[in-house]
């Protein structure tokens, strides 16, 4: 008898296993679906497409959300895809999508601060360097800079963690700091399966770059 329970137990864990190994193998095909089309619409389309795209793409992150409420990594895309919309849109109008990207970045960290290597950290961190400060908005350069550097601390290599510092140090005339973090940004090593994101965020970076050199020339 005591035989047959253990069987049957270790044919439960067994199954258990199966079932959160192929669970995690979904998420990340359903993120990795989520990363493609957002470097898309991002870096390969302007004005109302570009716009009626981050909608239509919020929609599929929510079926994401939803289907996998216990990750972090759906909503660190929704998150970052709402704020890149928000971006996009710009004005005041954008403020909402703004607040709702925040939600989402923080509602990640509870479950994984550590995430996507930190990701909620960076996007999070740029939010409140973009969004104007009280009383219209939540702003806060300080609260900026800790974020982004905690980032570091998390993806002290990663070209996003690197390119957005240098671009909050830049805003901030600290053009010496920023080429520092860019040139690490621009060395980060290729991210498998992102390559349109990759080609996108170098281009952002030489063109940092040649700021930041003439600043320091002038």
């Amino acid at each position: 008898m005591n035989q047959r329970l253990s069987a049957v137990l270790t044919a439960a864990a067994t199954l258990f296993a199966l079932s959160a190994n192929n669970l995690w193998a979904d998420v990340d095909e359903d993120i990795s679906a989520l990363q493609h089309r957002w470097a898309e619409v991002n870096y390969q389309l302007q004005g109302k497409a570009q716009i009626d795209a981050f909608e239509t793409l919020t929609t599929e992150a929510d079926k994401v959300v939803s289907a996998y409420p216990k990750s972090a990594a759906p909503l660190i895309w929704r998150g970052i895809i709402k704020s890149t919309h928000a971006g996009a849109k710009g004005g005041l109008g954008a403020l909402g999508l703004a607040k709702a990207s925040k939600a989402d970045l923080e509602a990640a960290m509870k479950i994984d601060p550590n995430a996507l290597d930190g990701s909620a950290y960076t996007s999070l961190g740029t939010l409140y360097f973009n969004v104007p400060g009280w009383p219209i908005g939540f702003g806060d350069d300080k609260q900026a800079e800790k974020l982004l550097r905690k980032a570091l601390t998390i993806n002290p290599n990663g070209v996003d963690s690197n390119y957005f510092f240098s671009d909050y140090l830049i805003k901030k005339k600290r053009y010496a700091e920023a080429k520092t973090y860019l040139l690490k940004a621009k060395s980060a090593p290729p991210r498998l399966n992102r390559p349109l994101a990759d080609a996108g965020r170098q281009k952002e970076i030489s063109e940092a770059l040649a700021t930041v050199e003439k600043k320091l020339k002038d």
